[in-house]
């Protein structure tokens, strides 16, 4: 897993407007490709890693050089790759969001991941959705991390992880090993705060799949749908 550092002198321009696609990690959780999309929360950096463990391609990861989420490569095994990850440190917000740019024009990658300690402005996410929507020939999927509720203006959406763990929920127990049980599986509430042209606020409760690799669906709070007791 290679690791940069930059401190870059320029910013590039916006390109051109493309299309939009989408990829759905669980079953009624839905998010444009080639747009800006807010995750907030105190489990907020697991949820980065298990939307883009659900993408194609290399994924870049994007922390700040101080303050920023130091990853331990054992532990994101459970939601993605290790191997499929480049690490990127930024020095300051500014160049984080220029690395953003560059790495999603570049047309090459599956997703596009960066922490900041505050929710961007609106001038530079407007730049990342033009930046995606020119992307060829692989739309991104392109993350922006913040802290607590969030807040980033003109992103497509925002949506919030917290831990669920201790609620019964009637499925078996499973954490990092399937084959060790525990008293309650591990679960997050994963809500969507905010969407364009959703009227709704779904909340879904998502546990560590048992085959060890990702995260399963449990319960769709907004709908009252929960999958059948033989769901994966």
């Amino acid at each position: 897993m290679p690791n940069l550092h930059l401190n870059p002198g320029r910013h590039p321009m916006p390109m051109s407007r493309r299309g939009q696609a989408s990829f759905e990690p669980a079953p009624g959780v839905r998010l444009a490709l080639a747009r800006v999309h807010e995750i907030c929360g105190s489990a907020r950096v697991r949820a980065g890693l298990w939307l883009a463990g659900q993408t194609q391609g290399p994924v870049l990861w994007i922390s700040m050089l101080h303050g920023g989420t130091v990853l331990n490569t054992d532990g994101l095994a459970a939601l993605i790759a290790p191997g499929r990850v480049i690490f990127v440190t930024a020095e300051r917000a500014e160049d984080a969001l220029w690395a953003m740019e560059e790495a999603v024009r570049s047309g090459h990658l599956g997703a596009v991941v960066a922490e900041f300690p505050s929710p961007p402005a609106m001038t530079p996410v407007r730049r990342l959705h033009l930046a995606a929507e020119a992307t060829r020939p692989v739309a991104p999927l392109v993350l922006i991390l913040t802290p607590e509720d969030g807040g980033a203006p003109g992103v497509e959406s925002r949506w919030q992880m917290e831990p669920a763990h201790g609620r019964a929920t009637g499925v078996p127990a499973s954490g990092l090993r399937p084959d060790l049980p525990s008293a309650e599986p591990l679960s997050w509430w994963f809500a969507c705060l905010r969407a364009r042209g959703l009227g709704s606020q779904p909340r879904y409760r998502l546990r560590l799949s048992p085959e060890g690799r990702g995260m399963v669906l449990v319960e769709n709070v907004a709908f009252g749908v929960a999958p059948p007791a033989t769901a994966p």
